[in-house]
């Protein structure tokens, strides 16, 4: 995709030019409160990003909902679950639900978290409103939410990759990979960069040039392995022992797959087998998984934590996932302090504003109003 849009982009400028005006338009409907917005009861976080894929955004989820059982409040997520097919709509997802019909992240929270309450729907102001119908959660985290605006947030998080801060700087669709231009970025409470190691001093450079004038808290933060899982069983297991092993993703991103795991492991993979992001693996998928690792003379089958979710009982022994934690780096505007010490005082600070529980009530606010104590 990204070639075809290097080949054919003075054809596609005239065509993001106008995508971009109409997103701002709507966003400036929004802004004035010309189109309504749900204001769920309880705090909520948006946890999104201004391109498509690969920014991080489960994992920061998923950091969220610790986060929240740490402090025994009950979280919930409101996600699109894409490329699940529930047989209707809202749907909520436990840790026994197909990933036929949940979709693959949303299954992997909730068998994360068994405790949250993790509900899929399109149209998330319906599936919201079904939730505190059903539920009262202390907190909700609005799941690719940033473009989401028929949802009010307390919070917006916005997720950044360093090629969003040098060649796809405001290339919006169908010229790049962005969904919205760069003023969109003014709605942002805080911006969370997702790092490799090694790359610290170069993206701190770049996201200072890009992201000061906004006014905004920048952190960064990676994702790295802690361990390893068996697919089937989902306990603990040893690596590799420096036997060779394939690799299998089925992710935006394979050559971050391929890193991570060459840097944890300390060589690289006989062969990675990269499906494309959000692959529905089938029984020929395994078959052909297996043939290969038995012809590349491997000892097992390393893959995500999300693909190990949709192999699921398809596994074998064989089949091993990363354990993933995420780990964050000081803010490059707050003072030095990390993403935990200033998401702890935000919270706090919209508890002493009394956004409690509202009794589901719904409200029209602007955009404006959706900033609210956090800066």
């Amino acid at each position: 995709m990204e070639e075809l849009q290097y080949r054919f982009g003075p054809l596609l400028k005239p065509l993001a030019w106008c995508n971009a005006r109409i997103m701002e338009t709507r966003e400036n409907l929004y802004r004035r409160g010309m189109i309504k917005q749900w204001l769920p009861p309880s705090p909520t976080v948006s946890v999104g990003n201004i391109g498509w894929g690969g920014s991080g955004k489960t994992p920061v989820v998923d950091w969220l909902l610790r986060w929240a059982e740490k402090q025994s409040l009950q979280p919930s997520v409101l996600t699109r679950g894409y490329r699940g097919r529930p047989a209707s709509y809202p749907f909520q997802v436990g840790p026994g639900s197909l990933v036929e019909e949940s979709g693959d992240e949303p299954l992997m929270l909730a068998r994360q978290h068994p405790e949250a309450h993790i509900v899929v729907d399109p149209n998330r102001s319906r599936g919201g409103r079904w939730l505190f119908d059903h539920y009262r959660p202390d907190m909700v985290v609005l799941d690719d939410g940033f473009q989401h605006m028929a949802v009010h947030r307390d919070f917006d998080l916005v997720l950044l990759k360093p090629s969003d801060l040098v060649q796809h700087w405001n290339k919006v669709i169908p010229a790049g990979p962005w969904r919205e231009p760069v003023s969109a970025l003014s709605r942002a409470s805080a911006f969370l960069i997702k790092t490799e190691p090694g790359s610290f001093n170069k993206v701190s450079a770049l996201a200072k040039y890009r992201l000061e004038a906004l006014g905004r808290p920048v952190f960064l933060f990676g994702i790295e392995p802690v361990g390893f899982r068996q697919v089937i069983t989902g306990e603990a297991a040893p690596d590799f022992g420096g036997e060779p092993y394939l690799l299998v993703s089925g992710v935006g991103e394979p050559k971050q797959v391929h890193r991570t795991a060459k840097r944890y492991l300390g060589y690289r993979a006989v062969d990675h087998l990269a499906f494309p992001d959000h692959h529905a693996f089938t029984k020929a998928d395994v078959v052909e998984i297996l043939a290969a690792m038995r012809r590349k003379g491997a000892k097992g089958v390393l893959c995500t934590p999300k693909d190990a979710v949709k192999l699921g009982p398809m596994c074998t022994e064989e089949f091993y996932t990363f354990d993933l934690r995420i780990g964050f780096g000081p803010s490059l505007t707050e003072h030095g302090a990390t993403f935990p010490v200033w998401w702890d005082e935000q919270w706090q600070s919209i508890r002493r504003s009394g956004r409690e529980q509202a009794d589901g009530e719904t409200s029209p606010r602007t955009e404006e109003e959706s900033h609210s104590g956090t800066e």
